[in-house]
C-alpha cells in the first residue's frame, strides 16, 4: 500500500496547468531567508529575554536547576528529532528541484515516533534519577523535561516540512510563537504575578504546543493529489494495484526504468534510518559542544555543589554567546539545506560553491564583531543582562575567545549543511564525533572549580570549533558523493 503523500502548499503549477510561472530560484531563496530570519531574529530576543528573566527572578541554585533542564531537553530535541527535521527537508527539497511534488511523510514520521518512545520509555524506567539526581528532587521540572521533549516530537516535524516545501514565513511564525510564549511563565514570576522555579520551568512545556498553531495555515493548501513530472510513476498512481505490472514492464527498460527504480529507493526506511543516524552523530555532537560544559560541571562538582553554588548557572551563561547567534544563524542553516540540495539536484556547482562562499565571509565578519565586542565591552553587558551569581567574574578573554570559536561553530554548520547535501551526511557526522570527543576529554580531565572550571570550557570550546571547521573543510573539498549523472526521483514510496 502506498504510503500518503502531501502535496507542497505553494508550488507553482508546471507549464500549461494554469500559466503560472515559479519564481527565479534564487529570488524565492533570498526572499524566503530574509522572511525567516525576521522571524527567527525575534525568536533569539526571546530566547534570550527568558533565560536572562530566569537568571534575575530566581536564586542561584533554581536557576542553575533550570539551566540543567534547558540543556538536558535540547540535548534530546537536537539529537532525536532535528536529524528528521533535516531528513524531510533535504528530501522534499530535492524533489523539488527534479520537478516532483508528492512527498512521502511515512519514513520520517516513523522514525520521528521511534525515537519520541524510546525517549519516553527511557524516561520513565529512570524517573528516579533523573528526578533526584538532576533536578534535587523536583517531579515539575521531570514532567516539563518529558511533555516538552514529547510534544516537540510534532514542531520539529512541522519544521523540516515547512523547510522543504520553503514555507519560511510559518515556519518563522512557528519558532516565534514557540519562543514568546516559553518567555510569557518568566515574565509573570518577573512582574509578580507568580513565583518559583516550577512557572518559569513551564514555559518550556508549553512552547511546542503553542507553535503547532501554524499547522491549519500549512495544510489550508495542501491538494490531495500525487506527484507529476514522472509520466510512469503518474500511471501507477492512476491506475492503482492495476498499474504494478506496467511498472514492473517498465522496470525492464527503457526510459521510465530508471525513474521507477529511483522511485523505489527515494526514500525507503533503509536510506531515510541511516540518513537520520548520521545527523544524529552531527546533532549530538553539536549538542556536547554547548553543553556538555555545562553538564560535566554539574555532575564533577559532586553532592550538587555546582547546582547550589551557582557554578552550573554561570556556565551556562558564558556559553549564552554561542546559543544565541546559533538560534539566529538558523534562518540561514533552515533555507541553506533545501537550496543547496536543489542545486545539487540540477548540478548548479557554480551557485552551491557560491552560496557557500557568501555564507562564510558573511560569518567570518559576524565572528570577528561578536568578539571584538566581547573583548570590549563582554564583561559588564554580561553582567548586566545576566547578572553576577555568586561573586562568579566574567573573564574579558574568555568571552573572546568563545566569540571567536561561535564564528567557528557557524561556518562549520555552512559546511555541514554542504556535506548533507551532497550525501556525505556519514563523513560530516565522523568529524563532529571528533571534535565533540576532544572537548568532552580536555573538560573532562580538568580541575574543574570556580573560574578555572569556567576557564576550561572557554578554550576547549574554541579548541574544538577549529579542529571541527579544519574537518569539515577537508570533507567540503572533497566534492559530492553522487554520481555525474542522477536521475530524476519518483514518487512512488512502498511502505
Amino acid at each position: 500500500m502506498s504510503s500518503a503523500t502531501a502535496v507542497a502548499p505553494g508550488d507553482p503549477s508546471p507549464p500549461g496547468e494554469g500559466g503560472s510561472q515559479p519564481p527565479p530560484r534564487d529570488q524565492s531563496f533570498a526572499s524566503g531567508a530574509r522572511i525567516l530570519s525576521i522571524g527567527i531574529a525575534s525568536t533569539g530576543i526571546f530566547t534570550f529575554a527568558y533565560l536572562a528573566t530566569a537568571s534575575h527572578v530566581l536564586n542561584a541554585a533554581a536557576y542553575s536547576r533550570i539551566s540543567l533542564c534547558w540543556a538536558v531537553m535540547f540535548v534530546i530535541l537536537s539529537v532525536i528529532y532535528r536529524p528528521i527535521e533535516q531528513l524531510l527537508s533535504r528530501t522534499i527539497a530535492d524533489r523539488r528541484a527534479r520537478g516532483l511534488k508528492g512527498h512521502s511523510l511515512r519514513t520520517p514520521a516513523t522514525i520521528q515516533l521511534s525515537f519520541a518512545m524510546v525517549f519516553l520509555v527511557v524516561a520513565l524506567i529512570l524517573r528516579h534519577q533523573i528526578q533526584q539526581g538532576m533536578f534535587d528532587g523536583s517531579s515539575a521540572l521531570y514532567w516539563i523535561l518529558v511533555v516538552g521533549v514529547m510534544v516537540y516530537a510534532a514542531s520539529y516535524f512541522a519544521r523540516g516540512w515547512l523547510a522543504g516545501n520553503q514555507r519560511f514565513a510559518l515556519y518563522g511564525a512557528l519558532v516565534f510563537l514557540e519562543s514568546t510564549s516559553r518567555f510569557v511563565p518568566a515574565l509573570a514570576v518577573a512582574v509578580g504575578i507568580g513565583s518559583g522555579q516550577a512557572l518559569v520551568g513551564l514555559g518550556m512545556a508549553i512552547a511546542p504546543f503553542v507553535s503547532l498553531a501554524v499547522i491549519p495555515f500549512a495544510f489550508s493548501r495542501v491538494v490531495g493529489r500525487g506527484p507529476a513530472g514522472v509520466p510512469a510513476a503518474d500511471a501507477v498512481l492512476e491506475a492503482g494495484p492495476a498499474g504494478v505490472p506496467a511498472a514492473d514492464a517498465a522496470l525492464e527498460g527503457g526510459p521510465a526504468s530508471a525513474q521507477l527504480e529511483e522511485a523505489n529507493a527515494d526514500l525507503s526506511l533503509h536510506r531515510g534510518a541511516d540518513f537520520a543516524l548520521a545527523v544524529v552523530g552531527v546533532m549530538l555532537s553539536e549538542q556536547a559542544l554547548m553543553n556538555a560544559g555545562v553538564l560535566i560541571v554539574a555532575a564533577k562538582s559532586g553532592g550538587g555543589g555546582g547546582l547550589t553554588s551557582g557554578l552550573t548557572g554561570f556556565v551556562f551563561n558564558v556559553m549564552l554567546i554561542v546559543r544565541a547567534p546559533l538560534q539566529l544563524f538558523q534562518a540561514i542553516q533552515t533555507s541553506i539545506l533545501p537550496h543547496l540540495a536543489g542545486l545539487e539536484a540540477r548540478e548548479s556547482a557554480a551557485e552551491f560553491h557560491r552560496a557557500i562562499r557568501t555564507t562564510v565571509l558573511v560569518i567570518v565578519a559576524f565572528g570577528l564583531a561578536v568578539a571584538l565586542g566581547l573583548l570590549v565591552v563582554g564583561p559588564p553587558v554580561m553582567t548586566i543582562v545576566l547578572g553576577n551569581k555568586d561573586h562568579f567574574h566574567y573573564g574579558r578573554v574568555g568571552l573572546a575567545v568563545v566569540g571567536l570559536g561561535m564564528g567557528l561553530h557557524l561556518v562549520s554548520g555552512t559546511l555541514n549543511q554542504a556535506a548533507l547535501a551532497r550525501g556525505r551526511a556519514r563523513w560530516a557526522a565522523a568529524c563532529w564525533l571528533v571534535a565533540a570527543a576532544l572537548f568532552v576529554a580536555f573538560v573532562a580531565t580538568g580541575r574543574l572549580h570556580g573560574n578555572g572550571a569556567v576557564t576550561r570550557v572557554e578554550f576547549g570550546y574554541f579548541g574544538a570549533t577549529a579542529v571541527l571547521c579544519g574537518l569539515l573543510w577537508l570533507v567540503y573539498r572533497r566534492g559530492s558523493a553522487q554520481s555525474p549523472q542522477t536521475a530524476p526521483a519518483a514518487a512512488v514510496i512502498r511502505a
